[in-house]
């Protein structure tokens, strides 16, 4: 029988070595070794709890949306030095406190076509747009993945991307008090996820046979990738900054980047890292020779890169394994 990469490694370093310790998982269930089962037709048809799977995805884009609620305080707070507890929501312009009734996701602002209820004072279309797009992607998540105990993890990191993302572009700054609580959850998720939701929820585990001990325990297996992840996305991102720098003079890479990429690489894995780069790289320019386009002149302005790493983290995570899969058979 023929076997593929990912099978090899499960088959030979794990059934024959260790196998107990690698919670009895079947080559069949891994054969991918993707974070997500990749045949939508194997998805479970209702959540743990007896709910339909479509109805399941609506309650979390719900969720989204309130999470989104919060992400638009901390988009907002967070680079003031503001507290993202207290006081209670309130209108930037005329300070007066916003009502519950006037603070439910995307449908107050519809209601009040985007304006205050008290002063009249036009509404930025950052808000429901933050609290959409993040019922979206929950909501895309959900029924990509399924429902499994790697589920909130995901919720959390795409939660992280969001306000990151939102808020490079309206300030162009990656704070530390989001960077630096990421990587520890992200270790924390990596040592979890395996544990918790099998193997095939890590997109990089079945692709690290070559370079750890077959004894090895599934946790330590996990975090070395994380490590690996980490030192390719911010390793990366750090040397292309430095080296643009001594070519050109200018700084082209903030720190702020590189942690936000060490968020991702330890939690997505060096495949998708490595992916998340290139769709920023690829996105970022598309926007650059657009506004060049428009302008008719160089592009005299900076462009936040966290929007597009954001972005690119987003869709890896969404997408990501399809695509790696997709490309490494066309050198099959």
């Amino acid at each position: 029988m023929l076997l593929s990469n990912t099978q090899f490694f499960f088959n030979r370093r794990v059934t024959l070595s260790s196998l107990s310790r690698w919670q009895r998982v079947k080559s069949v269930g891994i054969i991918s070794g993707s974070r997500y089962n990749d045949s939508p037709m194997i998805l479970p048809a209702e959540s743990p709890l007896g709910i339909p799977l479509p109805i399941a995805c609506v309650i979390i884009g719900v969720l989204g949306a309130m999470i989104g609620s919060f992400l638009n305080v901390v988009i907002h707070r967070l680079p003031r030095n503001q507290s993202i507890v207290f006081p209670s929501s309130t209108c930037p312009e005329c300070r007066a406190p916003i009502a519950a009734y006037d603070n439910i996701p995307i449908l107050s602002f519809m209601i009040l076509r985007g304006r205050c209820r008290k002063c009249r004072t036009p509404i930025s279309a950052r808000y429901p747009a933050v609290e959409a797009l993040t019922a979206f992607v929950f909501a895309a998540v959900a029924w990509r993945g399924g429902f499994s105990w790697a589920l909130p993890f995901d919720l959390f990191f795409i939660a992280a991307m969001v306000a990151l993302l939102f808020i490079d572009a309206e300030n162009m700054i990656l704070p530390n008090a989001i960077t630096y609580p990421g990587m520890l959850f992200a270790l924390i998720a990596r040592l979890a996820i395996p544990y918790l939701a099998g193997p095939n929820r890590v997109d990089d585990l079945a692709h690290l046979g070559a370079i750890v001990p077959p004894n090895l325990p599934l946790g330590i297996v996990s975090l070395i990738g994380a490590a690996i992840g980490a030192l390719a996305g911010g390793g990366s991102l750090w040397l292309m900054g430095f080296v643009w720098e001594k070519l050109r003079g200018v700084e082209a890479m903030g720190l702020g980047d590189v942690k936000m990429m060490i968020v991702v690489g330890a939690y997505l894995g060096w495949r998708l890292t490595i992916l998340t780069i290139l769709l920023a790289v690829f996105s970022g320019s598309l926007v650059g020779i657009a506004i060049m386009a428009r302008r008719g002149r160089n592009l005299q302005m900076m462009l936040p890169f966290g929007i597009f790493l954001g972005i690119g983290a987003v869709l890896s995570l969404l997408i990501g394994t399809r695509i790696v899969e997709w490309y490494a058979t066309q050198f099959r």
